[in-house]
């Protein structure tokens, strides 16, 4: 495990353009002020003690936390660096060109129908969210239109 002043050296000297704010409790926050994206902040709560966490916007939903998070505490030189720049090539990609490649055109509204109810879900892009609806209920909410598709098919729901 890297210590805390390995982590800082390895943050700064290859991330530049990540600006330093010391928060509470001796630990460190990096942002990324040319964000494209709403979310600024690449290394969260680095603490003295070697724990921190790195967003990962990117990554499936079971790959982080609630709050898009990847804890760094293991994590060698090499990981810190390569999970540190994709964090910062999601933040920095022109948001229109997310998913390019993935879905060739992402329409603003789909209509799904799945389970033994046949019940009928609305997918929605919104606030730059891909929002789920069960008639007026917000069901579930997702940064891209591919974990919204992969989420739906994997519950037994097809596009209508």
């Amino acid at each position: 495990m890297l210590t805390f002043s390995e982590k800082i050296n390895i943050i700064e000297e290859n991330f530049p353009q990540l600006t330093r704010k010391d928060i509470s409790l001796g630990r460190i926050n990096y942002h990324l002020e040319e964000s494209n994206r709403d979310k600024k902040i690449v290394v969260q709560h680095l603490h003295p003690n070697g724990n921190g966490f790195v967003y990962a916007g990117y990554l499936p939903r079971g790959e982080k936390n609630e709050k898009g998070m990847v804890n760094i505490r293991e994590y060698s030189g090499d990981e810190l660096i390569n999970i540190i720049q994709k964090a910062m090539d999601y933040l920095l990609e022109d948001k229109g060109d997310s998913e390019a490649g993935s879905f060739p055109s992402e329409p603003e509204k789909e209509n799904w129908i799945g389970g033994a109810d046949h019940e009928k879900l609305l997918l929605v892009h919104e606030d730059e969210l891909w929002n789920i609806y069960a008639g007026l209920n917000l069901e579930a909410a997702f940064e891209s239109y591919k974990e919204a598709h992969d989420y739906l098919v994997e519950e037994g729901f097809q596009k209508i």
